[in-house]
């Protein structure tokens, strides 16, 4: 009996020992599920330990520059010479794994960590250092964009001509043969509007190589141009190449990464988007981005059909009949008729809520969107087949209503009131401190102010507070916005700025060599838990010019980590204080080199 219970009691003790073990083991599983879902599932343990210390360190009040991260010595091998206008998230290598409805491979498609390129991406042969603004808006050389296609296929309307080692830009189109210029004042005599700064911001969807936008900045106008990767023409590398403001872009399956009403004017020269197929759910994203009172302006089919269908291949009924349609679903999406002239028609964005609330029935097509779907959700989000209806208690944020430019970039608009901890004092305060960083910066690197420096990105900004501080100077600057942080885009774009959602784990959408100057504020400390610093600095290097700079101005616990790989990248580098001469934070400045790929050590 005895033996019995002794026995009894052993295997009472060992299942005891057993549940905690088995306690454990769930618990640990749990915990790396949990982990799981905070970590990117293809990045590896000893990549997610990382991530932990660097958190710690970077917010722990014992932190000391002392313990900074270090990281050795690194060198990357040059790409092939065919990935020299290289775009990994369009790449149109990889076009065959996607659909062709709806032209859903001209989307954004990422290559996972397993195929992604560790190679430095090399220039065309015979790259020159870009021709500085203001000349780059009339003339480029061939040798950095070689592209013959576009010279045969456009060069009969002006578009481009190629004349010895250059690519000239006479300033025509299709829908302007007289130039850009007496098109754009046949526009201005339709929409008085945008003689006043009254209009601001402007997208040019399916924008050529870019004139349209060109000839408007020296009205005011900031445009955006937009166009998807390509294999023949290069429409963005063209437009960044002249200096003027561009992102690669196509309205498919997903919104546009822009927030709700964003631009004053949205631009359509014969830009082949079939308008109301699918329900018009092309139009209606350019609805939702478009601000209330703003205005669409569209040339071509089948504006001025009964003068031009027998050149378009097409019968005058059927442009008659495709008019008819588009003008039913404009006023279905309470557009109303602006202006007509010739080749050019404009519609107006209502903004009267009482349009809105006719859209509410049950037998409405298309209905206004619920409250569910977020207007300014725009990052990997789909399309949706519902009008973006204005929000009732904005009252000064639509276009007349909005100060006139070059004032409403200082006055704090409507839309900062959704951003946590937003306010006009914020604005001020956030404008102030930038306008000083800015002077400081012009010290350590006298580039910027010059010809030397045209096209700016600011990878990480909150309210386009650099770009404000710059206004005066002859640039320009893409606002990026984390598609992970506070959304304080609507804010930018209200001031007349212009940019666009994006994530730092993936690859930004333009081609290689398109800017001259990037900058980043803390970057790495707020996405580290995110993404792989050697990606970020890699797609950083593939954007940038040769001979263009970066300012890295970073918690100094990455510095050393960061400068390591930069001198990989063959960058050189060298540090500066703040302005504030602090010692948790510091500047890297960087220059990248002008090399030229060599077919010895090319990888692909």
């Amino acid at each position: 009996m005895k033996q019995k219970d002794e026995k009894n009691q052993s295997q009472s003790d060992r299942a005891l020992k057993i549940i905690p073990v088995t306690l454990l083991v769930f618990a640990l599983c749990g915990l790396s599920f949990y982990l799981g879902g905070i970590f990117c599932s293809e990045k590896s343990l000893l990549e997610g330990k990382i991530v932990q210390e660097l958190s710690k360190a970077v917010s722990s009040p014992e932190y000391s520059a002392e313990n900074a991260l270090q990281i050795k010595s690194v060198t990357f091998s040059e790409c092939s010479i065919d990935y020299q206008d290289y775009t990994p998230c369009t790449d149109p290598r990889r076009w065959k794994k996607y659909g062709y409805h709806r032209l859903t491979f001209l989307e954004r498609h990422c290559p996972p960590l397993y195929e992604r390129k560790e190679c430095l991406v090399p220039p065309p042969v015979g790259y020159k250092p870009p021709i500085r603004w203001p000349k780059s808006r009339k003339e480029c050389w061939y040798r950095n964009v070689p592209y013959d296609w576009i010279n045969k296929q456009k060069s009969n309307q002006n578009w481009l001509k190629k004349k010895g080692e250059k690519f000239l830009f006479p300033g025509g189109g299709t829908m302007f043969p007289k130039g850009v210029g007496a098109y754009v004042n046949l526009m201005q005599d339709l929409i008085p509007e945008m003689r006043d700064g009254t209009v601001r911001t402007a997208i040019d969807t399916g924008c050529g190589v870019a004139s349209w936008g060109g000839d408007l900045l020296d009205r005011g106008i900031l445009t955006l141009s937009l166009a998807p990767r390509d294999n023949h023409e290069a429409q963005v590398q063209f437009a960044l190449e002249r200096g003027i403001p561009a992102i690669l872009g196509v309205i498919s399956t997903q919104r546009l990464p822009f927030p709700s009403s964003s631009f004053d004017m949205a631009h359509c020269s014969r830009c082949l988007i079939p308008w109301t197929e699918f329900g018009g759910i092309y139009l209606l994203e350019v609805h939702r981005i478009l601000r209330p009172g703003g205005f669409w302006v569209l040339s071509g089919p089948p504006i001025n059909y009964e003068h031009r269908y027998q050149g378009w291949n097409t019968t005058i009924e059927e442009q008659r009949a495709a008019l008819e349609k588009l003008q039913d679903l404009l006023t279905s999406m309470c557009f109303t008729v602006y202006a007509t002239q010739d080749d050019i028609a404009v519609w107006q964005k209502s903004s009267d809520i009482g349009c809105y609330e006719k859209l509410t029935g049950p037998d409405v097509y298309p209905a206004t969107c619920d409250d569910s779907i977020e207007q300014d959700a725009a990052w990997y989000t789909p399309l949706r087949p519902c009008v973006t209806s204005p929000r009732q208690k904005l009252k000064r944020s639509s276009v007349g209503s909005l100060p006139k430019w070059p004032q409403r970039l200082n006055i704090a608009p409507e839309r900062i009131s959704d951003v946590p901890g937003g306010s006009g004092n914020a604005l001020k305060r956030d404008d102030s401190n930038w306008k000083v960083r800015a002077q400081h910066y012009k010290k350590i690197l006298p580039a910027i102010g010059t010809d030397k420096v045209r096209n700016v990105m600011d990878m990480n900004t909150v309210y386009g507070g650099l770009a404000a501080a710059l206004i005066d100077d002859p640039l320009w600057v893409m606002n990026v916005v984390s598609s992970y942080s506070a959304n304080t885009l609507p804010v930018v774009f209200d001031r007349g700025l212009v940019g666009t959602y994006h994530d730092w784990c993936e690859a930004f959408s333009t081609y290689p060599r398109t800017y001259d100057l990037l900058h980043l504020d803390g970057l790495f400390a707020a996405e580290s838990h995110r993404c792989h610093m050697k990606y970020v600095l890699l797609e950083m290097d593939r954007i940038l010019r040769p001979e263009g700079h970066a300012l890295i101005r970073e918690s100094s616990y990455f510095m050393d980590a960061i400068e390591t790989i930069a001198k990989g990248m063959r960058w050189n580098c060298h540090k500066e204080d703040t302005e504030n001469s602090g010692e948790k934070e510091k500047i890297l400045v960087c220059q990248k080199t002008l090399w030229y790929a060599s077919s010895t050590n090319s990888t692909r």
